[in-house]
């Protein structure tokens, strides 16, 4: 995807949608450490993310994101902020972060794209199989 191009309602629908528990981490684009991965219940395709944070990010900061799929496979990317929307849920404040990839090369656009395939298959599978 194109970092100077927004993202529109077709755009986030083009691509297909799941919510799986993941181990991840987001951090600031200028951070070196080594972040821990927290599962976590994301919202994911193959434009963009959604997740609930505890921080309050800004629309266009650049995050780095790493999640681990259930093969052991780290997946790290570049995300823009798109929108934070507050949740207030037992009197701490979250948020809920909706993100697009920027600067995805295409090895990365294929293991995303395959993982949530694999997603899709197993979802299918269990839902119309006879």
């Amino acid at each position: 995807m194109s970092d100077d191009t927004p993202s529109s309602f077709a755009d986030r629908r083009a691509y297909y949608r799941i919510t799986v528990m993941l181990p991840m981490c987001l951090q600031a684009e200028t951070d070196d450490a080594e972040g821990v991965l927290l599962a976590q219940s994301v919202n994911l395709s193959g434009g963009g993310i959604g997740v609930v944070v505890n921080t309050l990010y800004e629309p266009r900061d650049i995050l780095t994101l790493t999640m681990r799929f259930p093969d052991q496979v780290l997946f790290k990317a570049s995300i823009e902020v798109l929108r934070v929307d507050l949740i207030e849920a037992h009197h701490i404040r979250t948020y809920r972060l909706h993100a697009r990839f920027v600067r995805m090369g295409p090895q990365n656009q294929a293991l995303l794209m395959q993982y949530i395939m694999q997603c899709q298959r197993e979802h299918l599978t269990r839902h119309y199989s006879v």
